[in-house]
């Protein structure tokens, strides 16, 4: 695939409108690999600006799981979708399984410790992930997540306080300008389990986690509502119960409550329940498939989650390494949210269609550039599987330049995995719940912004990060 080279070039090419399939590919590519930040920043504002005609615009979850939470919308569980590997063609995929479902509620994310590996900073992810509803011919409000927003408990106890805590506002305030009208925020890692009482536990978790939902209310635009997520407790330590919910919520409203006047709060809930993120992993570096997940306290927590706090209910992370008969059980438990990741990309790195060469090259790479993933105890096996991830970004366009048959045969492979998830959480012919209760602002598109975020680079530090993504 040819990017554009120059504005004009690009300009030219969009000026009749029409959004065909082989000028949303171009733009598409622009907006990741153009040559220069002008370009790419063009590029991202002409398929945000082809995409809001066509009726396709970033959204709020919010007032859905409000709906959740009192009733009104009910018996399914909306996946939230990690995409990393191959990334366009990956979410060209979701949108084809939705289409065919008529599904509306599911939701795009990424962590910010993926922003770093990925290398997709928040406008760059959010052109791609609005360029493949565009391509797909979809119509209707798209919700994108900034998924673990997370506090490094290390950073967090050093003298780099400050810095880290900056750093999460200003990730917050890029992610909300490209569009993540939701939020994730994660300060679970400062919950001490040593302290003698819940409150105490959770003291520092719902203070900060306040802090940024106000944050959040002060950057969001006008007439969006962000939806927020907290979370209880480390996702992979001990699994969650009602008690720590309800020191979590009764703390954190009280503490938003000091921060301003009727601030929004939360819409959701992150628990724990048995999963780690990115699976569990054999010696061999095969998943383990015997998890078990606490689907009673689940049920339990997301009841308790609306019926004494009005929220959509609690949200299962690291799910996408369970065994397919494990799906259907999410909307019987009425969990509203179930975080889906790790397995997408051990599918395109497991297909067949994958170059070997390409696979070899890269996970000599791994071996030289991602030391900081092998624990001591872990088997090569173990390494590989856990530390691949770090060479999607490095290696981001030969996996989007491989071939057309390889692209399509591994695309059709996530289609058919997409659609099977999405019929067993429900999620088939949500649209018109989504299309009753959310509403997509039509709001401006900056130009000048996209090419000034298009100028954001990567550093070396987002590179390394070894925070959670399920």
């Amino acid at each position: 695939m040819t990017t554009f080279q120059s504005v004009k070039e690009l300009s030219d090419a969009a000026s009749t409108g029409v959004a065909s399939a082989d000028l949303v590919d171009r733009l598409v590519w622009t907006s990741v690999f153009g040559q220069d930040a002008e370009v790419r920043g063009a590029a991202r504002f002409t398929v945000r600006t082809l995409a809001a005609k066509a009726g396709i615009r970033p959204a709020s979850v919010h007032d859905l799981y409000l709906a959740m939470g009192r009733g009104e919308a009910s018996g399914f569980t909306v996946p939230a979708i990690n995409v990393r590997a191959m990334a366009y063609d990956t979410a060209r995929a979701v949108i084809r399984a939705a289409k065919k479902l008529n599904a509306g509620a599911f939701i795009f994310e990424i962590a910010r410790s993926e922003i770093g590996y990925t290398e997709q900073r928040p406008h760059e992810y959010a052109a791609v992930v609005l360029g493949a509803a565009l391509r797909e011919g979809f119509s209707g409000p798209i919700f994108i997540q900034g998924d673990h927003v997370q506090t490094n408990a290390k950073k967090y106890n050093s003298p780099e306080r400050d810095k880290e805590l900056a750093g999460l506002r200003a990730l917050i305030k890029e992610e909300i300008a490209a569009g993540f009208y939701n939020i994730d925020i994660d300060t679970s890692t400062l919950v001490d389990l040593d302290k003698p009482t819940l409150d105490e536990q959770q003291e520092v978790n719902v203070n900060l986690a306040a802090d940024y939902t106000a944050f959040i209310r002060q950057h969001e635009p006008k007439g969006v509502t962000v939806s927020v997520g907290g979370e209880i407790g480390e996702v992979g330590g001990k699994n969650s119960d009602v008690h720590e919910l309800h020191a979590y919520m009764k703390g954190f409203n009280a503490a938003l409550k000091t921060r301003g006047a009727g601030l929004v709060g939360l819409s959701k809930i992150s628990v724990q329940t048995g999963t780690a993120h990115g699976g569990f992993i054999n010696a061999d570096g095969t998943l383990r498939m015997d998890v078990k997940i606490d689907l009673k306290t689940l049920e339990e927590l997301s009841r308790v989650a609306r019926t004494d706090y009005g929220l959509g209910g609690a949200v299962q992370h690291g799910a996408s390494t369970l065994p397919a008969e494990a799906f259907d059980a999410f909307p019987k438990a009425r969990a509203c949210e179930i975080h889906l990741a790790t397995n997408f990309q051990n599918m395109v790195y497991e297909h067949r269609q994958f170059p070997a060469d390409l696979k070899a090259e890269m996970y000599a790479w791994v071996r030289e550039h991602a030391t900081e993933e092998r624990k001591p105890k872990d088997t090569e096996e173990q390494f590989i599987y856990k530390a691949r991830k770090k060479a999607i970004g490095p290696f981001k366009r030969q996996m989007w330049s491989m071939s057309e048959t390889a692209r399509q045969a591994i695309g059709q492979s996530l289609e058919e995995r997409f659609t099977f998830l999405m019929k067993q959480l429900n999620i088939r012919d949500t649209a018109a719940a989504v299309a009753k209760f959310v509403t997509a602002p039509s709001l401006p598109i900056d130009r000048d912004a996209e090419i000034i975020a298009a100028g954001g680079k990567i550093t070396a530090a987002e590179k390394k990060a070894e925070g959670l993504a399920d």
